[in-house]
C-alpha cells in the first residue's frame, strides 16, 4: 500500500552515545605522559619534594625542639629571680633599700644557691683607664657595676684568668675589679701576672679576674665589676638608678623564693622590694614554638610556590609540545573534559609523588637532627598524613591553567601544525 502523499514517513534518529573515558584509562594515559620524559618529570617534582619536605621537617623540628625547652628553661631561666628596689621613705635618706647583709638574708631561704645586689656606678668623669694619665684607651664607653660577691656567684662566670672577689673584699671595701675579656682587650690587659689596674675617676682598682663567659647577666662581660663596699665608700649609694638583686635558685624553688624574698629582706617594709619571678615555661614554650612555626612555615610555603610554578611551567610546555597528539585525540572523539582530566592527572601525580618523597625526607631529617642532638624526635602523625595531600593539592592547582589551555585546542588547528 502506497503512503498518502501528504504524510511523510518518519526518519529514524541516530542516537550518539556520549564519549567516555574510563578512570583506569585516564590514569594509564597520565602515567604514560609522566614516564615519557622521566628526567624532566623528576626535576619538575623536585620543587614539591623540597616544599613538602620542609613542611614536615619544620613542624617536626619545632615539636621536637619545644619538648626540649622545658628542661633548658628549668636549668637557667626558671632558676633566676630578680628583686627591684621600688624606693620609699628610707631610700630618700640613704639611697639604698638593700641592707649590708641582704645577701645573707636571702641565702638563708631554702632553695637559694646565690644572691647579690648590684647597681650601675655614676662616675664623675665617666671614663675607665688602664693608666692614671693619658687617653682613655678605649675605656670611655665601659660601664662600671657595683656588686656584692653574690652577684658573681649567681652569674656563674667562666674565668679566663684570675678569680672573682668575695665577701672579704666586699666588706673591707677593697679596690679590686673583675672585667670581661672584651673590656680587657680594649684596655690592653693581656695578663694578670703584673697585677694590672684600671683607673675609675683616677682611683686605682687592681684587676683580679678576667671573665670569658657567664650563664646569667651577660652585661657583666662588657663591664668593670667592683665590690659594693668600695663603690659605696667612693661614690656613695645609688641615687638615680635603683639597685637590684639577682637570685639563683634550685630547680622548682624560684616562685617560692619570689614570694618570700621581700619579707626576708625587710619584714617591716616589704613594699620597698618588688620580686620578679621567672615567666611561665608553658607560655615561653608556646611563644617560641609559634615564632618558629611562622618563620619556617613561610619558608616551606615559598618552596611549595616554587614547586607549583615548576609543575605549571613543565605542564604548559608539555601541552605545547603535544599539540598534535591533543588534536588527534580530539579528532578521534575525545572531549575537552577528557583532555583536561588527563593533564590534571599528570600534574596531580607529580605533586603526589613529590609529596610522598618530601614527607619521607622530612621525617628522616627530623630523626637525623634529633639523634645528632640527643633529643627525642616528635612528629605528629597528622602532619605525616597531611603532607602528601598538600603535594597533591599543589600539583592540582599548578595544572589548572595548562589543562585549560589544552582543552581549548581545536582538532583542525592542531592537525595543521
Amino acid at each position: 500500500m502506497r503512503p498518502h502523499r501528504g504524510i511523510r514517513p518518519r526518519r529514524r534518529t541516530r542516537v550518539v552515545e556520549p564519549s567516555r573515558l574510563a578512570l583506569r584509562d585516564l590514569f594509564a594515559e597520565a602515567l604514560a605522559g609522566v614516564l615519557q620524559r622521566p628526567a624532566r618529570s623528576a626535576l619538575t617534582g623536585l620543587g614539591t619534594v623540597l616544599g613538602v619536605g620542609a613542611f614536615v621537617a619544620v613542624l617536626g623540628l619545632t615539636s621536637t625542639a619545644s619538648s626540649q625547652i622545658d628542661s633548658r628553661f628549668s636549668v637557667l631561666s626558671a632558676t633566676e629571680v630578680s628583686v627591684e628596689d621600688t624606693g620609699g621613705p628610707r631610700p630618700e635618706l640613704t639611697g639604698l633599700s638593700f641592707s649590708a647583709d641582704a645577701d645573707a638574708r636571702i641565702q638563708r631561704l631554702n632553695g637559694v644557691e646565690a644572691a647579690g645586689v648590684y647597681w650601675p656606678v655614676r662616675q664623675a668623669t665617666g671614663t675607665v683607664r688602664a693608666a692614671p694619665v693619658g687617653r682613655p684607651s678605649g675605656g670611655d664607653q665601659v660601664a662600671v657595676v657595683a656588686a656584692s660577691a653574690g652577684v658573681l656567684a649567681a652569674a656563674e662566670p667562666r674565668l679566663v684568668q684570675g678569680r672573682t672577689f668575695d665577701s672579704w673584699h666586699d666588706s673591707g671595701g677593697r679596690q679590686v675589679a673583675v672585667i670581661g675579656a672584651a673590656v680587657a682587650a680594649r684596655l690592653g690587659i693581656t695578663t694578670l701576672d703584673t697585677q694590672p689596674a684600671v683607673f675609675l675617676d683616677g682611683k686605682p682598682f687592681t684587676v683580679i679576674g678576667i671573665v670569658g663567659d657567664v650563664r646569667r647577666k651577660a652585661d657583666l662581660l662588657l663591664s668593670v665589676t667592683v665590690p659594693r663596699g668600695a663603690a659605696e665608700r667612693l661614690w656613695g649609694p645609688p641615687v638615680q638608678d635603683r639597685a637590684k638583686m639577682i637570685i639563683s635558685t634550685r630547680i622548682g624553688a624560684a616562685r617560692q623564693i619570689a614570694d618570700e624574698a621581700a619579707l626576708a629582706l625587710d619584714p617591716a617594709r616589704p613594699e620597698f622590694f618588688k620580686p620578679v619571678p621567672p615567666p611561665d615555661p608553658r607560655t615561653l614554650r608556646s611563644d617560641v614554638t609559634t615564632d618558629l612555626d611562622r618563620l619556617f612555615l613561610l619558608l616551606a610555603g615559598i618552596c611549595l610556590v616554587i614547586g607549583a610554578v615548576g609543575i605549571a611551567n613543565t605542564t604548559l610546555v608539555a601541552v605545547l609540545e603535544r599539540t598534535g597528539e591533543i588534536g588527534l585525540r580530539r579528532a578521534l572523539g575525545a572531549r575537552g573534559r577528557h583532555v583536561t582530566g588527563q593533564f590534571l592527572s599528570e600534574s596531580a601525580s607529580l605533586g603526589l609523588v613529590g609529596g610522598l618523597v618530601g614527607t619521607s625526607l622530612g621525617v628522616l631529617t627530623v630523626l637525623g637532627v634529633a639523634l645528632a642532638r640527643g633529643w627525642t624526635p616528635v612528629v605528629d602523625p597528622a602532619t605525616v598524613a597531611a603532607a602528601p595531600v598538600v603535594g597533591l593539592a599543589t600539583g592540582l592547582l599548578a595544572g589548572v591553567y595548562p589543562a585549560w589551555r589544552a582543552a581549548r585546542i581545536q582538532p583542525a588547528e592542531a592537525l595543521r601544525r
